[in-house]
């Protein structure tokens, strides 16, 4: 029992350091960047009692230290600001934006996971063969090539030339705004609205982002998931396995897959986490109205807020994820607990 108290006070102390350190991380974000935040609120021409003025109702004309108490107390009360751009609460535009980049990073990391995790074991267990080298050429491609360029060549190919693909965004025109917004994602929507159509145009526009994130994803999955197979078909308890004249898929799924399975846990939510903050390339190309093209759009408006507050969420969700790959890693393998 005590031994599981003091496992527990470290973990809580661990999250509150790295929570604080996220908060002053994004604090000094909208201090330390070359950008004004009253010209940005203002604007250039604005008279310098007008500036003044908008400096003291920000409370920047306060030391620093207190500026910092200021900003905890509002994260305290779920008080991330207002956007310049959208005059609304910020909280309340993550709230619409980011239903949209969980919608396509839970699709790709699915999508990622189903193909990458085989592809593994398989260049795992042909070693040195044809398919290895195939496999990690597929994937080192898939680590090379930018994923803007993917995305671009995508538009290019299946919409504009072929015209098999629909444009970017995230619904037709005729479908704006026909869905109720319940969730937030899309396709979860349509369903609770029984409007088919809606879902599948939602799907259609899917596919392409869907897959390019899958893709980059998956190479990262598929290299990790052969390191981790190599690994465990060279362990004693698969050599004897072997020996006692065990199927190949036995040796493989049951023997070896499950001790790679409990390392995968780790890989899977930090590619999730990943996805969540670094679709913004993605949703740049294909018009998706999610977290990071609201983060991408603030950023270039010097609104800082909404960058202060989007940062805040992907640190939080890193956090989140690392404590559930961490819990889940418990229950799989007794050793750690």
């Amino acid at each position: 029992m005590t031994k599981r108290l003091n496992a527990l006070a470290g973990l809580l102390a661990s999250v509150g350091l790295t929570l604080l350190g996220l908060v002053i991380i994004t604090f000094l974000i909208g201090r330390v960047m070359p950008i004004d935040p009253i010209i940005a609120a203002v604007g250039d021409n604005a008279p310098q009692e007008v500036v003044e003025r908008a400096r003291l109702e920000m409370g920047l004309d306060q030391p620093i230290l207190m500026q910092f108490f200021h900003y905890v107390v509002q994260l305290l009360h779920g008080d991330l600001g207002r956007s310049i751009l959208t005059k609304n609460p910020v909280i309340s535009d993550i709230a619409r934006y980011f239903p949209a980049t969980l919608e396509l990073a839970t699709a790709a990391v699915i999508v990622a996971a189903i193909i990458g995790i085989p592809l593994g074991v398989w260049a795992a267990v042909r070693q040195g063969t044809w398919i290895d080298q195939t496999i990690r050429v597929v994937c080192l491609a898939g680590h090379s090539v930018p994923v803007f360029v993917l995305a671009l060549i995508s538009l290019l190919v299946f919409y504009a030339a072929l015209g098999i693909a629909p444009g970017p965004g995230r619904q037709d025109i005729v479908f704006q705004d026909m869905v109720p917004h319940i969730t937030g994602v899309l396709t979860i929507d349509s369903i609770i609205a029984g409007d088919w159509d809606a879902l599948w145009d939602a799907l259609a526009h899917m596919v392409q982002p869907v897959c390019i994130l899958a893709y980059f994803s998956m190479a990262y999955i598929t290299r990790m998931t052969r390191a981790f197979m190599l690994d465990a078909l060279r362990g004693e308890y698969v050599i004897t396995a072997r020996a006692k004249g065990l199927s190949p898929f036995s040796v493989i799924w049951i023997h070896a897959f499950p001790n790679v399975g409990v390392q995968l846990v780790t890989v899977l939510a930090l590619t999730y986490a990943g996805l969540l903050e670094g679709a913004v390339v993605t949703e740049t190309v294909f018009s998706w109205p999610g977290l990071g093209q609201y983060l991408t759009v603030s950023l270039m408006n010097a609104d800082m807020n909404p960058v202060m507050g989007a940062t805040l969420l992907v640190g939080l969700v890193y956090v989140g994820l690392n404590l559930l790959a961490d819990a889940v890693y418990r229950q799989l393998d007794p050793r750690v607990r």
